[in-house]
């Protein structure tokens, strides 16, 4: 049973400073919590509290001794140092980083939009609803939980998108034309998840079609990258955290001899840096290159670094950002080493 009390802002600010929270403006601390919400902002200073390690056990051994294992646990005590002002300045360099990274993201959903429709609808004005046009897995393979093919439930969801329009452009076609609407009409609705998932869904050698504009070559691997991407896209459009997030839909390395620059990602003893976000950014910047080469977005993005509230005693560094060290020298961290 859920037994934590509410408690009124003032009462919020002291507790965090009975844990050892320094408050440096009391009045603007407590804005911050009225304003922004205690549950929220504990994301930011998450980090800076004490860890500790315990040995537990975890089964019989031999004899008499028991067979243990370090556990990590984090206390409600603050690290010396930590304070309500760092956590805010966390929260607002993240609140930035989620805006920029949104405004990458549309492009590239617009981009695999265009792709998408054009692809398909070169073959059949209908392609999406067709099986025999899409990735047999897919559209014909039982799906473990529902017994029906992926297909069906996507065609669901697509369809519900389409419903709930309100569009001109969609009204105007059902009114003249009826259903089906042909793929360069209906995908204009569809949310970049229903996009990603009929990508996954093509023939391979429609989705390599896509992939080599791209310079990826492998259209199941860049079907990886766009998942990845819808993932992060949902956490910056529920605004959530996103800065040391734990990416939990993780791209796939890309072919030999393309994106090499990212290639020490997947390295062994990497995973670190595989589920965290800086490599999204990456990515994304790559589907840039393509989508639209003269975008400044990589640039803004650099600017932006320079702000990182950069504490690694307190657990804010390059590291939970998912940063490699090689990285480091490239452009984008150039005015942190000035």
């Amino acid at each position: 049973m859920y037994d934590k009390p509410w408690l009124s802002y003032q009462d919020q600010l002291e507790k965090l400073k009975h844990r050892g929270l320094k408050v440096t403006d009391e009045e603007k601390a407590l804005e911050y919590l009225e304003r922004i919400g205690y549950y929220r902002l504990s994301g930011y200073w998450y980090p800076f509290r004490v860890r500790t390690e315990l040995c537990c056990p975890i089964g019989e051994q031999s004899g008499k001794r028991k067979k243990t294992k370090p556990t990590r646990i984090v206390l409600d005590q603050f690290k010396s140092g930590s304070s309500f002002e760092a956590a805010v300045h966390l929260y607002v360099f993240d609140k930035k980083l989620r805006l920029l990274t949104l405004d990458a993201l549309e492009r590239i959903e617009v981009a695999l939009r265009a792709d998408i429709a054009h692809t398909l609808g070169e073959q059949d004005p209908f392609a999406y609803l067709k099986p025999d046009l899409l990735f047999e897995g897919f559209a014909k393979g039982a799906d473990n939980k529902t017994g029906l093919p992926r297909h069906v439930e996507w065609m669901k969801a697509q369809a519900n998108q389409v419903t709930r329009s309100r569009e001109d452009f969609i009204k105007h076609n059902k009114s003249k034309y009826g259903h089906p609407l042909p793929i360069w009409i209906a995908c204009e609705v569809w949310d970049f998840r229903t996009l990603s998932e009929l990508y996954s869904g093509m023939r391979p050698k429609d989705q390599d079609v896509i992939a080599r504009k791209y310079g990826i070559q492998s259209g199941r691997v860049l079907a990886s990258w766009f998942r990845s991407l819808n993932y992060l896209r949902n956490v910056c459009a529920h605004h959530s955290r996103l800065w040391n997030r734990n990416i939990v839909d993780q791209p796939q390395k890309p072919p030999r001899g393309t994106a090499p620059e990212l290639q020490t990602a997947w390295e062994p003893g990497n995973e670190h840096i595989v589920a965290r976000p800086f490599l999204l950014l990456c990515i994304s910047q790559k589907l840039l290159d393509t989508v639209n080469p003269a975008s400044s977005w990589w640039q803004r993005l650099s600017e932006l670094l320079s702000e990182f509230p950069m504490q690694e005693d307190l657990g804010i560094g390059w590291s939970a950002f998912g940063v490699a060290d090689e990285w480091k020298d490239w452009d984008c961290f150039s005015g942190l080493r000035q």
